[in-house]
């Protein structure tokens, strides 16, 4: 296809499925539409993605639902929507990703809505008392990395690895790892 003699339908539609930020289109929270950003961010087929609830893309139910219900009384009367979360990839990889969504009907929020989301690879969760390095291991942490994978991983020490641990779960007023992946992916 030559963009010099492309039809404005055919722009439109290329511009959704080649745009370089992750696209998709929702009904009622269920995945109408999206673009090859978005089978590259969550490793899902487009056929496999639409006609699914877009609870497939969170790491657990609660999350998915505190989630609706922050958008739902956030939506109305705004109709832009923005935050940072962690979402789940199809291989089960959980990622930190900004998500900007639009209502495209403000009197029924979820009726229609746009979303953007972005995977914030090198950007681990918007925390601002934990330290950068704090919030790699943690990223390591939600995805099940043992203190030595995480030190392999970062080029570190298993024991760096234990004092960033020890670190992040007493600012956020964890007792265990299994409390500190709840608390980063629900509360987030």
């Amino acid at each position: 296809m030559t963009y010099d003699k492309i039809s404005e339908a055919d722009l439109n539609f290329t511009g959704f499925m080649d745009a370089p930020i992750g696209l998709m289109v929702l009904s009622n929270r269920v995945i109408q539409r999206v673009n090859t950003e978005i089978e590259r961010i969550f490793g899902w087929t487009r056929d496999a993605l639409e006609g699914q609830s877009i609870r497939v893309l969170y790491p657990s139910s609660v999350d998915y639902e505190k989630t609706g219900t922050r958008w739902r009384r956030w939506l109305d009367g705004r109709p832009r929507y923005t935050d940072e979360r962690f979402m789940q990839c199809r291989s089960g990889e959980i990622i930190w990703t900004r998500a900007s969504g639009r209502t495209l009907t403000p009197t029924d929020p979820f009726r229609l809505m746009v979303w953007t989301f972005e995977h914030l690879e090198h950007r681990p969760p918007n925390s601002a008392t934990l330290t950068p390095r704090e919030r790699e291991v943690a990223r390591y942490i939600v995805n099940g990395y043992t203190s030595k994978e995480t030190g392999l991983a970062m080029g570190i020490s298993p024991r760096t690895v234990e004092v960033h641990r020890s670190a992040v779960m007493k600012k956020l007023g964890v007792q265990n790892a299994a409390e500190l992946v709840a608390k980063m992916i629900v509360q987030t």
